[in-house]
């Protein structure tokens, strides 16, 4: 029996930093095929801000997209300034490590991506995707890839399968 606490309605949103927004607004927009929702927003100076992001003098400018179900905050802080990190840093370091996009037809969103000259893992394998007597898909295939600044996230097609649950 699972007990469910009370408070938690659901993810609202995935916020991720970014050296270039222009970039990362490319790599969500024109890539992934992600909707601009809201206007973007900028601050600097801001002492409400600073207090709730636990950052002095913090100056940034975001946008919020939306994937499917999920929205992504995509900033880019301009104070303080961050060291570049290591752009293949490896998905077994701690802390949040990728997120997952569930595609309709991962082939199309994997050439996208490689055309867009980004690194893949490996090519998505469709041995693990058949299709029944009544044309009905089932099964599931997902591989890594990162973003132009490293970031990992995971694309996945997934049909009726009792191995993974699809959103």
């Amino acid at each position: 029996m699972t007990r469910t606490l009370p408070g938690i309605i659901g993810v609202h949103h995935i916020g991720i930093s970014v050296p270039d927004l222009e970039k990362a607004r490319e790599f969500y927009l024109e890539i992934l095929g992600a909707v601009e929702e809201v206007e973007p927003l900028s601050w600097a100076d801001n002492p409400y801000i600073d207090e709730i992001v636990g950052l002095k003098g913090s100056a940034a400018r975001q946008f919020f997209c939306r994937l499917g179900n999920v929205q992504i905050e995509v900033f880019q802080y301009d104070a303080p300034r961050q060291a570049p990190l290591d752009a293949r840093r490896g998905v077994n370091e701690y802390g949040y490590t990728h997120i997952a996009l569930q595609v309709k037809d991962i082939v199309a969103v994997h050439d996208r991506i490689v055309a867009a000259g980004l690194p893949v893992n490996a090519p998505p394998s469709l041995d693990g995707i058949a299709t029944d007597a009544d044309g009905i898909r089932h099964g599931y295939t997902g591989t890594y890839c990162r973003d132009f600044f490293g970031n990992v996230f995971e694309i996945l097609e997934i049909h009726e399968t009792p191995e993974i649950r699809p959103i």
